[in-house]
């Protein structure tokens, strides 16, 4: 096997951004959502065209070196992918590279003599002024000369740049739910929540049966109830052109669109089924969530699909789970009478550099990736979302395969930017820590800046 994983220490890439006098911007996040995507109609999409089996190009014997760049510290996905790739070119290196600081640094690192072929990308890129040249220097995966099969994809999560090219392979999509301990459902004789009202009875049951916090979720430096609003949110005002129009630009008045999602935030939470004082406790909205679910009191946690992607792999890292491992599982928030949504959006995909000095075998790699069977086995180790049309869910994720018609949602039909998104997690956040009413909140919408 030839491929490796690097990291790329953030003092290394100080010495560059020094040496290159190249200026950029440290804000946005790898979880910043962007919204311009050729818009499609119609909640679900039809199956993909039979797919060819993957055929190789060029002589198996080939040579050739490919780096892949991104941000995250490690990826046994992609390590499997070049396990895969080699059995056709086993004289091709493939490797990846963890760049720190990933928003602040992409841009200079792929101006620099040691560019990588492929990197990371987000819808929100395409929306930002800062990182046009990055969205400029990755190839239109949609030029016919290339053969990749996009048609494998959901095309709700073809994202397309002012110009109509397509520069973003989608790898991973998530989504937001709740993780349900099943072991503690059983013993108490309850079933999983599917309406609001189901959901507020068995909180209450489990606070009866001695569990003083039925649900908890990340801590106060996150909006604690995203995963049971944003989603009711987006579902309200999706078909809603003024709303959309009004939101994106922080029109006078535009708060009004997100109260009913406010006021479902504010009901909630002072019901009294979540312990603010263990969730803050928590110190990150990652290992530190997993970890606490892990130790088996908690029937409830709220959590983004991101999170849950690093729930198998943290069993192993719980005495707790070790010694008593339970059966648990990942599910839409209700957040209505007829039931909770899947919203379905794009957590990361590919963009190859256009510069690449292996630019045809890069594209080779990138022609063998996106083919049902590679994206969905990659999505299944991280334990995400495949983008594919054929969507087969992990284990862990079934409950969103039993949603259909209204009740799923693409982000990309949505429509809404970045800006109005950051405004109603921090109108929430400030609703959940008591801080303001839903009535200070809808009026301050806009004028968030933390």
């Amino acid at each position: 096997m030839k491929n490796n994983i690097r990291k790329l220490l953030a003092i290394l890439l100080c010495a560059a951004l020094l040496i290159g006098g190249t200026a950029c911007s440290n804000s946005g996040g790898p979880d910043g959502e962007g919204q311009a995507a050729a818009k499609q109609d119609g909640a679900a999409e039809g199956t993909a065209p039979e797919e060819i089996p993957f055929a190789p190009a060029f002589p198996a014997d080939t040579a050739a070196a490919i780096n892949v760049a991104g941000h995250y510290s490690n990826f046994e996905a992609l390590e499997a992918e070049f396990d895969r790739f080699n059995e056709y070119y086993p004289n091709v290196e493939l490797s990846y590279t963890y760049l720190d600081n990933y928003n602040g640094t992409i841009e200079v690192v792929l101006s620099s003599a040691e560019a990588p072929d492929i990197f990371f990308s987000y819808p929100w890129m395409l929306e930002r002024e800062d990182l046009k040249s990055v969205i400029e220097t990755a190839e239109d995966l949609s030029d016919p000369s290339l053969g990749m099969n996009l048609s494998c994809v959901q095309e709700k999560l073809l994202y397309r740049d002012a110009a109509g090219r397509i520069p973003i392979l989608p790898v991973f999509c998530t989504t937001y739910g709740m993780l349900v301990n099943e072991a503690i459902f059983e013993k108490e004789g309850l079933e999983v929540p599917k309406t609001y009202d189901e959901l507020l009875s068995v909180c209450e049951a489990l606070q009866k049966a001695g569990y003083p916090s039925p649900m908890m979720g990340y801590n106060r430096n996150s909006f604690l109830l995203l995963p049971l609003s944003f989603p009711y949110f987006c579902a309200e005002i999706q078909g809603n052109g003024k709303a959309l129009q009004d939101l994106n630009a922080l029109a006078p008045g535009a708060g009004e669109y997100a109260r009913d999602a406010l006021r479902l935030t504010a009901d909630f939470i002072g019901r009294g089924f979540i312990d603010r004082e263990a969730c803050d406790a928590l110190e990150n909205d990652y290992q530190a969530v997993i970890l606490r679910f892990f130790e088996g009191d908690v029937p409830m946690m709220l959590a983004t699909g991101g999170t849950v992607s690093g729930t198998e792999k943290r069993e192993s890292m719980s005495d707790a789970y070790a010694a008593n491992p339970f059966p648990y599982s990942y599910h839409p928030v209700p957040s209505t009478a007829e039931g909770g949504y899947f919203l379905n959006q794009l957590s990361m995909g590919f963009s190859v550099n256009s510069n690449s000095k292996n630019l045809d075998m890069t594209n080779e790699f990138m022609r063998f990736l996106t083919r049902t069977e590679e994206l969905s086995r990659m999505a299944q180790i991280k334990r995400m979302v495949t983008p594919c049309r054929d969507m087969s869910f992990d284990g862990v994720y079934a409950s969103f395969g039993a949603l259909s018609g209204g009740h799923v949602i693409y982000q990309s039909d949505v429509g809404l930017e970045d800006e109005p998104d950051k405004q109603m997690r921090r109108a929430g956040t400030r609703i959940c820590d008591g801080s303001m009413t839903v009535d200070e909140a809808v009026a301050a919408f806009g004028t968030f800046t933390d």
